[in-house]
């Protein structure tokens, strides 16, 4: 099997993607080569702010789990709670052989150029996974940190078994401004009645190209929520995370937050395959651009059986007349009794807003600020409050350090 996913990878070696841009990855595959001859240099307290801009503490306080991994090698993976597993992908695939089953099936192999890419010249990615009736209240925390110019082409899987609950906060982070690609290949697995909550931070710089490679599976009554955050500059980044909903009532969530600047150019998007009685999925996105930096913001709902649910929203805000905002929404119903629907809407701070808040002793400055804040505040759903509350302030932490 590992034989024939590796021929049907280097097939699409040179597969070029549907969305978002192609890229020249052979140079950065080059230099990946070199440097896996070399151990990374990793010191905590070097990278300690790089890792804070992304929610991750590394004294791993409040944290049932810790995986970081620097460039092409991973520093840290540790579990601190009963019921969870976290470690290498590539070491869990050597520790399992029952793995194998969960590899590749979210995300096909051969899907375009950079998933190929993760299972040919693979560095490894993360495995997380809540064991049978676990409650993994306090979060899990992973990192994928960027240092070198260089490729990191991880494959994560995480799995919450049956009966399960499991939150995670992960960042990707570019320490400096060197040029590099990011492929993220993650597979999630959401068994019966399971819960998973990932929220994601992005902080790159404006000389990185990202290409993350999503897929979800949600077995009956599971739920998958997911936050995901990019408020720095990005040279170019392009995701499209599909969650299939297979089990009856099963749902998903997909809130993003997105504010490009610079030259950033963002095609982000979300995708909920209803497949099963009674499934449901709501899709929100904030997206604010100034500068010259571009955002197309997707979603897409399909409704494939009977008595599924639903609703996708994306709001957008210009902030420059250099800038843009594509908002493309789809509805695709394919049995007579779904209900899906949508509401869009891209526009300007009303100069009325501003005026209000510098007749209250703000400047205009301050007044922007605050209004572009407010706009790309979201509430945080399906997390214990305590953690609802941490991410709300990490949000906003990257918030300030954004605008």
């Amino acid at each position: 099997m590992s034989e024939e996913l590796k021929k049907r990878a280097r097939k699409a070696l040179n597969k070029p993607p549907t969305l978002g841009g192609d890229v020249d990855v052979s140079e950065y595959v080059e230099r990946l080569r070199k440097m896996k001859e070399v151990p990374p240099e990793f010191d905590a307290a070097v990278y300690q702010n790089a890792l804070l801009s992304v929610g991750v503490d590394p004294e791993a306080k409040e944290r049932s789990g810790t995986f970081i991994q620097c460039d092409h090698a991973v520093v840290a993976a540790q579990a601190a709670q009963e019921g969870l597993e976290v470690m290498s992908s590539v070491e869990a695939l050597e520790k399992y052989e029952w793995l194998k089953d969960y590899w590749w099936r979210a995300v096909p192999v051969d899907l375009d150029k950079f998933t190929a890419l993760a299972e040919v010249e693979q560095t490894h990615g993360y495995f997380i996974r809540a064991k049978p009736r676990a409650k993994i209240i306090m979060p899990v925390q992973s990192c994928l940190l960027i240092t070198k110019a260089v490729a990191q082409n991880v494959h994560n899987i995480i799995i919450a078994e049956e009966d399960s609950e499991l939150h995670i906060i992960t960042g990707c982070v570019a320490a400096h401004a060197a040029d590099a690609l990011h492929v993220g290949v993650s597979e999630f697995y959401v068994k019966k009645n399971a819960k998973i909550t990932f929220t994601m931070v992005h902080n790159w710089t404006s000389s990185v190209e990202v290409r993350p490679r999503t897929g979800i599976v949600i077995e009956e009554n599971g739920t998958f929520i997911s936050n995901y955050i990019c408020m720095s500059p990005v040279k170019n980044l392009q995701t499209y995370p599909t969650a299939h909903c297979v089990g009856k009532d099963a749902s998903a969530t997909f809130q993003s937050i997105l504010y490009a600047k610079g030259d950033s150019k963002m095609d982000v998007g979300s995708r909920a395959v209803l497949a099963a009685k009674g499934a449901k999925a709501e899709i929100i996105s904030r997206a604010a651009a100034t500068d010259k930096a571009s955002i197309v913001a997707r979603g897409d709902l399909r409704g494939e059986a009977h008595g599924v649910k639903g609703h996708l929203e994306c709001r957008g805000l210009l902030l420059s007349d250099a800038a843009s905002i594509a908002s493309i929404p789809e509805l695709n119903a394919r049995a007579h009794d779904v209900e899906l629907s949508h509401e869009a809407a891209v526009g300007k701070i009303a100069e009325e807003e501003i005026r209000y808040l510098m007749a209250r002793g703000l400047s205009e400055e301050e007044a922007t600020s605050l209004i572009i804040k407010g706009f790309l505040s979201l509430d945080i759903k399906g997390l214990p409050p305590q953690l609802a509350d941490a991410t709300k302030r990490m949000i906003q932490l990257v918030a300030e350090q954004a605008l």
